[in-house]
């Protein structure tokens, strides 16, 4: 919801994500592996997880940032109402 008194040239930080979710499917690659090589088949389907999830969110990131800015409304669109709340 928009309220108004968000920043006019306000970004999300998607290249930090992006090295981020690098950083962490680095790690879960080596702690699939290690696991794996230790003979911790638990450990290692743990990370196994944790990778599937980087990279979908990494895939999610690489959207994001080929898409481009997308439209936001200028200072002269006023902000929202607040949904009202209704008490039952």
């Amino acid at each position: 919801m928009r309220t108004g008194s968000e920043p006019t040239t306000a970004r999300s930080a998607l290249r930090m994500r992006f090295w981020l979710s690098v950083w962490g499917l680095i790690w879960a690659i080596a702690g699939t592996v290690g696991f794996a090589l230790a003979g911790r088949p638990g450990w290692a389907a743990a990370c196994g997880v944790l990778w599937l999830v980087v990279t979908v969110d990494m895939a999610v990131i690489l959207r994001h940032i080929r898409q481009g800015p997308h439209f936001q409304p200028g200072p002269d669109i006023p902000p929202y109402r607040p949904p009202e709340h209704r008490r039952p």
